[in-house]
């Protein structure tokens, strides 16, 4: 017996026992073509390991949460494809959970167990049908295509599992719009957040709108560094304080139910009500005062 830490792809077919009692043959016929004509080539194109399968269900692991994404994108890539041929009753629509984590491997048939296999599991329960669900770990490894973009999905407590996860959702990001033949560029701008706190101990972070854009979701700011894609280490900052996004061009901060509030030059923000924020606006969270420059 050995551990080694991997990256953990836990799949799961939506609607198998339906599709089952409807047409059993058929539906075998269906996952089995699906194991040999998509996750075998897909997890082989990425150099990774088909685990196992059990009924509906299978199991792989990877060297790396980077290779693991791309092959579950991939994965997900060539089942839309694979789909196109069959009736909308017949599609197969897997949901898909990644997580970077420590592993027990069987040296006997080289499976593997642990608490990383169970935490892919359960996040891939947290899936849409046909979409990907990943870790915060993974979140944080991992880089997407130009095309997907990491959603924020929330904490959850999962079953079993005696910590809240932060879970993030893989989703493909829509095209640039165009008006006539001029398509819209995104501008590489950097926003700086700095200032002190009432000690004077400084704090700041950078944010740049292409990375915003990529984020549907927005860009939490808070105290804690494993639950915030911003992060202000001050005791009056909550563990998730406020979020950044865009509306269109405009860009949004709103406090998210903090304990000691955010507001904008001077004026409390209420709680979940997004306003615009701008260069040269003076931000308050908790008691840090931070002003935002464009870079």
């Amino acid at each position: 017996m050995q551990r080694r830490l991997a990256a953990i792809v836990h799949a799961d077919l939506a609607g198998f026992t339906r599709m089952m009692e409807g047409a059993e043959t058929r539906t075998f016929r269906h996952l089995k073509s699906a194991q040999i004509e998509v996750w075998r080539p897909a997890i082989d194109a990425a150099n990774g390991r088909l685990v196992g399968t059990a009924g509906d269900a299978m199991l792989a692991e990877f060297a790396s949460a980077v290779t693991a994404v791309s092959a579950a994108i991939d994965i997900q890539e060539r089942m839309a494809r694979f789909n196109e041929a069959l009736s909308t009753e017949q599609r197969m629509l897997f949901r898909v959970g990644v997580h970077l984590g420590e592993v027990i491997v069987d040296d006997e048939d080289q499976n593997i167990f642990g608490d990383g296999v169970n935490l892919a599991a359960r996040i891939q329960a947290l899936a849409e049908p046909g979409g990907i669900a990943v870790s915060r770990a993974v979140r944080d490894l991992a880089e997407l295509k130009m095309e997907y973009a990491f959603v924020d999905g929330g904490e959850h407590q999962l079953k079993n599992v005696s910590r809240a996860v932060q879970v993030y959702h893989v989703r493909a990001v829509k095209a640039a719009s165009t008006v006539g033949t001029t398509t819209r560029i995104v501008p590489q701008v950097t926003l700086r957040f700095e200032g002190t706190d009432s000690s004077k101990q400084r704090h700041s972070f950078e944010v740049t709108l292409d990375k915003l854009m990529s984020r549907s979701g927005g860009m939490v700011i808070g105290r804690a560094s494993d639950q915030c894609d911003l992060v202000v280490a001050h005791p009056t900052v909550s563990r998730r304080h406020a979020k950044l996004s865009l509306a269109g061009d405009a860009l949004m901060l709103e406090d998210l139910g903090s304990t000691n509030g955010t507001s904008l030059d001077g004026k409390a923000l209420r709680q979940t009500e997004p306003v615009t924020l701008r260069a040269g606006t003076k931000v308050r969270l908790g008691d840090v005062d931070m002003l935002v420059r464009q870079l």
